[in-house]
C-alpha cells in the first residue's frame, strides 16, 4: 500500500511558503502522495453541517481559511521527482468543465504524469448557490463532466453536445502526459459506488468501519462486473483524517488495518490534530516509521 500525507492548504496549515519544502522533505522521507482538499467558502450560518459535526459546531474551525488546492498542488509538483500528486477531493460541479480539464491537463504535464484526479460533489448548498451551480442536480452534473473530460483527453477534435454543456468541435493540441489520468470518485451514497463501478478508475474514500466500508467497495465491484469492467481493476485511495489526541501508535495500527483491507493507498491528513505543517510533518515520519516497522 502507497502512503501518503496531506499538503499544508487549511487553518494554521494554509502557509504558502511552506508548501514546497513540506513537499519535498515529505517525498524524502518515503511518503509515496501528496494529497489536497476543496472548500469554496465558509458561510457564518451553513445551510448543511460538516459529516459529524452539529448545529452549534457546523464544520472544523480550519475551514475557515483554505488554500486554492491545484495551486498548492503545482508548487508541490516543481518541488518533487516521484509522489504521486492527487485530490480528495475537487469538487467537480463548481468548475466549467472544460476550464477544468485544461487545468487537470496543465497539472498532469507539469508534474510529469503524476496525478491522481479525485472528483466529489461536495456536501453544503451554499457553496453551490455560490458558484451558481445546482445542487440538486449534482449528480448528474458530475456525469456529464466525467463525459467531457474523457473526451478531451482522448478525441481529436473532441466536441461535446449535453443537456449543460455544449462545445463545438474543436482542436485539443494539448494532451496529459497519462494516457489519460486516472479518475477516482469520492462519496459514500449506492449511487456513488455504482458510479464508480461503472466508469470511474476507483473510490477516493475516507476510512471507515470494517463492514461498512467492504460493503460499499462490494457495491462497486459488484456495479463493474454489470458493466463489463474488471473489478479486479479498480483502486481504494483512502484518506484518514487524525482525530485530534490521536497516538501515533494507533494511526500506525489504523493505517496497517487498511492496508491488510487491501487498499491500494492511504494517506493522513492532520489538519485539525496539529498546531502547523512542521508537526503534521513530524508526526506523519513517526507513523509511517512505525507502519514499516511494524
Amino acid at each position: 500500500m502507497r502512503t501518503g500525507i496531506a499538503l499544508p492548504q487549511f487553518g494554521t496549515h494554509a502557509r504558502p511558503e511552506l508548501i514546497a519544502g513540506f513537499a519535498r522533505d515529505a517525498e524524502e522521507a518515503g511518503f509515496d502522495t501528496l494529497w489536497v482538499g476543496d472548500r469554496a467558502l465558509t458561510p457564518v450560518a451553513p445551510s448543511d453541517v460538516y459529516p459529524g459535526y452539529s448545529a452549534e459546531n457546523p464544520y472544523p474551525p480550519g475551514f475557515i481559511t483554505f488554500l486554492d488546492p491545484v495551486t498548492v498542488l503545482t508548487v508541490a509538483a516543481g518541488a518533487t521527482q516521484r509522489v504521486r500528486l492527487g485530490t480528495s477531493t475537487l469538487n467537480a460541479p463548481w468548475y466549467p468543465p472544460l476550464l477544468l480539464a485544461r487545468t487537470l491537463t496543465s497539472l498532469d504535464r507539469i508534474s510529469g504524469g503524476r496525478l491522481d484526479t479525485g472528483l466529489g460533489i461536495g456536501w453544503m448548498r451554499d457553496e453551490y448557490t455560490a458558484v451558481n451551480a445546482d445542487f440538486s442536480r449534482r449528480g448528474r452534473l458530475l456525469d456529464e463532466i466525467l463525459d467531457i473530460l474523457h473526451g478531451y483527453w482522448t478525441d481529436e477534435p473532441f466536441a461535446h453536445q449535453g443537456p449543460q454543456w455544449t462545445i463545438p468541435p474543436s482542436h485539443v493540441g494539448l494532451r496529459p502526459a497519462q494516457s489519460p489520468p486516472p479518475v477516482f470518485l469520492g462519496g459514500f451514497s449506492a449511487a456513488t459506488m455504482r458510479r464508480i463501478g461503472r466508469r470511474a478508475d476507483g473510490w477516493a474514500g475516507i476510512a471507515v468501519p470494517g463492514r461498512t466500508g467492504t460493503g460499499l467497495w462490494d457495491l462497486a465491484r459488484r456495479a463493474a462486473g454489470e458493466a463489463g469492467r474488471d473489478p479486479d481493476a479498480l483502486q481504494r485511495h483512502i484518506r484518514h483524517n487524525v482525530r485530534p489526541g490521536a497516538r501515533d501508535e494507533d494511526l500506525a495500527r489504523e493505517l496497517a488495518e487498511v492496508r491488510d483491507s487491501g487498499a491500494d493507498s492511504c494517506f493522513l491528513d492532520f489538519h485539525h490534530a496539529t498546531s502547523g505543517p512542521e508537526e503534521a510533518l513530524e508526526r506523519g515520519i513517526e507513523v509511517l516509521t512505525l507502519l514499516r516497522a511494524g
